[in-house]
């Protein structure tokens, strides 16, 4: 029986956890300088499913016994999933993670909650009442954003200080940090004000974590050498498996999977080497039967739907727009002027759709000429219009 894990799973145990020693040891090694008061600025990129939710959860089972380790999802936090994307809900999640967390510890947290109002708000007094000639003030706050940032950013090191006698440190990990790329004009100076205050802080810890690909713009803004940290950033960068490392992990993990070699080929380049899609079709994949090339493309295209699940959902969120585009780009790679004509606009109007699809690492720019990078949705795409003769649009 497989022992692969499901994909979803965004938690494994030590037993299940594979082939990222190094990342791991690098990771923790780095992060143990935060006891010295030098705590590092991390970005982790990775392409989408390629395990970095997986690594940054065993990074917290590691240091969590030493230090304060607050693991939040931007995704999560009720603002983008309400699709009200602002600052302030962004500063909401943040705040209350931190003080769940440190509940969690125990830790003194300084009364937070009424801090945090006080701290963060103007009060003003609006009126004064009379109830049996005993007069009663009235009064209203609004929440000045300036207050409540500093509040919120300077809390870690604020719950440090009273704490050290119980951690070394803080270690903040955000996964999913790239969706900040949706507060829209505010993006630079969020950035440049979040820079202000953490690297102020020498025991508290960043790891920013996202889905990217190495052209996505963001990284060059926060790690880039002209970007908001100067290089002063390490950046580390989760790659997929090699086809050794993927050849070594089937014949563990799952044994009764056989392949020809030219199958196993196969395998490898339709899963890419993401552990995600290795797990998937893996699972899906018949026992005790050697899979020739064949064999392995017979059963990826009929289970690539629950393969690319998310991709899928990727997909539905793109406008008709950036779908014209894609599909232009299914035959052969094209230069922007190329693009525009064939779809009958001005070449300066795809610019912000271009480079949407290429900071979720659906298309790249190679020498010119964009091409569509996210190859199973490429198969995807080709295959329902074969059987549809129709793209889908709408699903």
């Amino acid at each position: 029986m497989s022992n692969l894990p499901w994909a979803d799973s965004k938690k494994l145990d030590e037993k299940d956890f594979y082939n990222r020693e190094q990342e791991i040891n690098n990771l923790s090694n780095i992060l143990d300088s935060t006891g010295e008061s030098h705590a590092p600025k991390i970005l982790l990129t990775g392409i989408r499913r390629v395990g970095k939710t997986v690594l940054l959860n065993r990074i917290k089972d590691i240091m969590d016994e030493d230090y304060l380790v607050i693991n939040m999802d931007f995704s999560m936090s009720q603002t983008y999933q309400k699709n009200n994307m602002s600052i302030e809900g962004l500063l909401d999640y943040y705040y209350n993670q931190i003080i769940k967390e440190s509940k969690r510890r125990k830790l003194n947290t300084l009364d937070s909650k009424i801090n945090k109002f006080l701290k963060s708000n103007n009060f003003k007094l609006k009126d004064v009442l009379s109830f049996e000639h005993i007069p009663i003030p009235v009064i209203t706050s609004k929440r000045d954003l300036n207050k409540y940032i500093e509040f919120v950013f300077n809390l870690p090191e604020k719950i440090y200080e009273k704490n050290k006698d119980k951690i070394k440190g803080v270690i903040i990990i955000i996964d999913e940090f790239q969706i900040i790329k949706e507060i829209g004009n505010y993006l630079e100076s969020f950035l440049w004000v979040f820079r202000g205050y953490i690297t102020g802080q020498p025991n508290i810890a960043y790891i920013l974590s996202g889905s990217m690909s190495l052209q996505d713009n963001l990284i060059s803004e926060i790690a880039g050498l002209n970007g908001v940290f100067g290089g002063g950033m390490i950046t580390i960068h989760v790659n997929p498996f090699t086809k050794e490392t993927t050849r070594k992990y089937l014949e563990e993990k799952a044994p009764e999977i056989m392949f020809t070699d030219d199958g196993f080929e196969r395998f490898y380049k339709c899963t890419s080497g993401i552990p995600a899609y290795i797990n998937i079709f893996g699972r899906l994949l018949p026992s005790g039967v050697v899979l020739d090339e064949r064999g392995v493309v017979e059963n990826f295209d009929n289970n690539l739907p629950m393969i690319i699940t998310h991709l899928i959902n990727q997909w539905n969120r793109l406008t008709i727009k950036e779908k014209d585009i894609i599909i232009e780009l299914l035959d052969k790679p094209l230069k922007r002027i190329e693009l525009a004509d064939n779809l009958g606009v001005k070449s300066g109007s795809l610019g912000g759709k271009l480079n949407n699809l290429i900071n979720q690492g659906l298309i790249s720019n190679v020498n010119g000429k964009y091409e569509v990078t996210a190859l199973l949705l490429k198969r995807w795409l080709i295959l329902e219009y074969e059987k549809n003769n129709i793209y889908p649009y709408k699903i």
